[in-house]
């Protein structure tokens, strides 16, 4: 771990950053395409005196990470859609417990089965709640390997500053992608979260989540939307590409938005000012941002590799204020430059 740049996939990246972060503790089950994150996890955790443990299902994962994260230790997961579908009840009660911890989805093709190739149908599963109780976590979208180390410490401070699960939703494609990665330095060590009370919040832990009160359950959700509110306030973020003048945004995030960036510079070489709008957080979603260009963007472009998820958010953003085309491929393909410059020129 001393080298300061190294070739590593994004999966592997995510490993590197989550133990400079402080991370203690890795309890997982193996699923392509992350993979690389439990081999790459089984090697280095214990190298460095950390907690590796193979679970027995997804499930056990989960919970797993409860317990850690409930002592106080940094403990996090990975998996991709089938196992994350498993890991949902779990993330229901941390998020209901208000324990911090991280889970990454590296995403594939589905539903059900479906087959290990690039896609990103589980925005809805991750970004929506996925669970029962109407619960909300943070999402944090890398686009690179870099990006897949470095999400690892913001990943890891919102959950401690929000006492919350956060996710880290990427593709296979960038899972998988070798790239350069510039190590950043580890923190010291991270001091155990403090469990003081939510405002409002009449029991006197966070580590039991069965209200037999309505008035008290009541008082305790009413607690947790006010700390939604605060993230949606204070935690969006996106990266501006070659926006200023653009009257065509496109919206994409993960591999799309590599592929986007480059029809982007199509685009303008033949006189169409396009930009590209990449949400780094998908919950909280940048509607700050993307209002910003209703103003000024004649046509959105939401490019996804699904049937169109992230397309409802974007269009509640800019509340329907100017048209919304939908540019996809299902099933494990990726959508090409040609193909993206095409459906532009179409679209306006």
């Amino acid at each position: 771990m001393s080298e300061k740049t190294l070739l590593l996939c994004g999966n592997e990246a995510l490993v590197y950053g989550a133990l400079l972060a402080g991370c203690d503790a890795y309890f997982g089950y193996p699923i392509t395409p992350a993979g690389e994150i439990i081999e790459c996890a089984a090697q280095k955790f214990p190298e460095l005196g950390r907690t590796f443990i193979q679970a027995e299902s997804e499930i056990g994962s989960i919970n797993m990470v409860m317990g850690a994260a409930a002592a106080g230790q940094r403990a996090m997961t990975a998996s991709s859609g089938l196992g994350i579908s498993l890991m949902q009840e779990g993330v229901s009660y941390l998020a209901g417990m208000e324990i911090p911890c991280v889970v990454a989805d590296v995403m594939r093709s589905g539903p059900g089965i479906g087959n290990i190739s690039v896609e990103q149908s589980d925005y809805f599963q991750v970004v929506k709640g996925g669970g029962h109780g109407g619960y909300r976590c943070p999402v944090l979208a890398p686009a690179s390997a870099q990006e897949m180390c470095d999400f690892a410490f913001r990943a890891f401070d919102l959950a401690e500053k929000y006492r919350t699960p956060v996710y880290i939703l990427t593709d296979g494609m960038i899972g998988q992608m070798m790239e350069s990665v510039t190590l950043p330095p580890p923190i010291e060590k991270a001091p155990p979260p403090t469990y003081s009370l939510t405002p409002g919040n009449a029991r006197t832990n966070h580590f039991t989540s069965i209200y037999l009160e309505p008035d008290v359950l009541e008082k305790k959700n009413e607690a947790l939307l006010a700390k939604y509110r605060e993230i949606e306030a204070n935690e969006q973020d996106a990266e501006l590409w070659e926006t200023d003048g653009a009257d065509v945004v496109f919206v994409a995030y993960g591999i799309m938005s590599r592929l986007v960036k480059n029809a982007v510079a199509e685009l303008r070489r033949m006189g169409i000012r396009a930009g590209l709008v990449r949400p780094k957080t998908l919950y909280p979603f940048p509607t700050k941002v993307l209002k910003k260009f209703v103003a000024q963007a004649k046509k959105f472009i939401c490019v996804e590799l699904s049937g169109g998820q992230m397309i409802e958010d974007v269009k509640l953003a800019i509340e329907c204020a100017r048209p919304v085309n939908l540019i996809h491929r299902v099933g494990g393909k990726l959508i090409s430059v040609e193909d993206l410059v095409a459906g532009a020129k179409a679209a306006i």
